[in-house]
């Protein structure tokens, strides 16, 4: 026990650091993860839906780019929500939201899968017709 206190009393920094960014994970999962859970369309997870890409007529390396950025920022959400998962703030939400901004083979079959659970649906239905929006078609 007195090696645990002391290996605390030593890692003061790390600690803060970590309780920091739990923060401000758990402050800005509330702001960003409502936001676009309302946004989303409706029908985004019916199976017939393709999500169009808005920079398909760019030119290829600006296209590019933007999909490189949209892949790291989804998988920096993923990160985020499984941290959440231990962590406060709204894990499984914001997994979702990682996974659906990412491109990779049988992302359409795993987001079904995840939105499928009854408490996940539930949860993002809820925060939907709060805000006037119709709940998501599977």
């Amino acid at each position: 026990m007195e090696s645990l206190y002391q290996w605390l009393n030593e890692h003061q920094t790390v600690l803060w650091v970590l309780g920091a960014i739990s923060v401000a994970t758990f402050v800005g999962s509330l702001i960003l993860v409502p936001i676009l859970v309302v946004r989303m369309p409706a029908d985004y997870f019916r199976p017939s839906r393709r999500p169009s890409e808005s920079w398909t007529g760019r030119h290829p390396v600006q296209a590019r780019a933007l999909v490189v950025a949209k892949n790291i920022l989804g998988v920096l959400l993923v990160l985020a929500g499984i941290a959440m998962l231990v962590l406060p703030g709204q894990g499984i939400l914001t997994i979702v939201i990682g996974i659906s901004i990412t491109s990779f083979p049988g992302k359409r079959a795993l987001e079904r899968r995840v939105i499928g659970m009854p408490a996940v649906l539930k949860t993002i239905n809820w925060m939907r017709t709060r805000r006037g929006r119709p709940p998501l078609e599977l």
